[in-house]
């Protein structure tokens, strides 16, 4: 039995400051834990986190220094891997981390490494037939972190959304699409879910954490179900239908790889073995909460302002 440390003893290194990371990072210093988070850039104070640089770029390459992360206990990796090069945080931090005094090491990646199941739904003990791109770099990555000898959790994460990551601004500016595709359905989680289940598994003993989380909601549904309510809360008309077979052609790749996969994650795992209790256990509720927190501070701090829900085969 490992013991269990006291929040004052906590010591939380988030590695990639993005969206989530700055949202983690806020409520673990609520929670007494003292955190560190990482940025490619020099960032600005923000609200009293403490930033340190680190740059994967091999023509810019900054690591962060050793002496700022000893003692770390615990870390959170929210970034990408890279093509050609995998996971970036292993390669380039992978000896720092093992001289660190680690009780727990988060990895977020993504549920695309199910493939595509036809909208069936998958646990954590689903076959994981990545498709080649994002999620196959992904599913490396996982299988890197978990043959690291570290104290490695993955989290797979679906589309991701919040404050600031929601539908309401492109509703009010006339920019969303209204598209149809028979049968598609998509996961979702709210940012402040994700931070939730991860100071949750964090706080549980060693021998009590499976090795590989899904974080997502209660409600897997099409993308119209989602839009239709944000203009019902908003008293906003829908724009008008598109099928989806029609207007394939014109997206990006990566929009019609999103729409490429359909399935549905399930979260049983994390709320019934692990006690895990979702604060928005829908889109209904997420929303009416995105809608309050962007109606103040909360939509600036999103950076994305209006975007829609996240893939987190993107920096998270």
């Amino acid at each position: 039995m490992t013991r269990e440390l006291v929040k004052s003893e906590r010591r939380l290194l988030v590695i990639g400051g993005g969206y989530t990371g700055v949202r983690l990072a806020r409520a673990a210093r609520q929670q007494g834990m003292a955190v560190k988070l990482t940025s490619r850039q020099p960032r600005p104070d923000a609200g009293g986190l403490a930033w340190l640089p680190f740059n994967s770029d091999p023509e810019a390459l900054v690591l962060p220094p050793a002496a700022a992360l000893a003692d770390t206990t615990d870390v959170v990796v929210s970034v990408p891997p890279e093509p050609g090069l995998g996971d970036p945080v292993l390669r380039l931090l992978g000896p720092m981390l093992r001289e660190l005094p680690l009780q727990w090491l988060g990895y977020l990646s993504t549920t695309g490494v199910y493939g595509n199941t036809g909208g069936a739904w998958v646990d954590e003990t689903a076959p994981t037939p990545a498709r080649a791109g994002r999620s196959l770099l992904r599913l490396e990555a996982e299988q890197a972190w978990l043959a690291s000898g570290l104290p490695v959790q993955l989290f797979r994460l679906p589309a991701i959304y919040g404050p600031g990551r929601s539908p309401f601004a492109a509703l009010r500016a006339g920019q969303s699409r209204l598209i149809h595709k028979p049968g598609q359905v998509f996961s979702r989680v709210h940012v402040d879910d994700i931070v939730g289940c991860l100071l949750h598994c964090l706080n549980l003993l060693l021998e009590q954490r499976p090795p590989v989380v899904n974080v997502a909601d209660d409600c897997p549904c099409p993308s119209s179900e989602t839009l239709g309510y944000a203009a019902h809360l908003l008293g906003q008309t829908l724009p008008p239908m598109e099928r989806y077979d029609t207007i394939a052609a014109s997206m990006s790749p990566m929009a019609r790889s999103f729409w490429a996969e359909n399935r549905r994650a399930s979260n049983q795992l994390l709320r019934q073995s692990l006690g895990y209790v979702l604060r928005y256990p829908s889109y209904r509720e997420g929303y009416r909460a995105c809608l309050a927190e962007e109606g103040g501070a909360g939509a600036a701090e999103g950076r994305g302002g209006g975007q829609s829900p996240r893939s987190p085969g993107s920096a998270t």
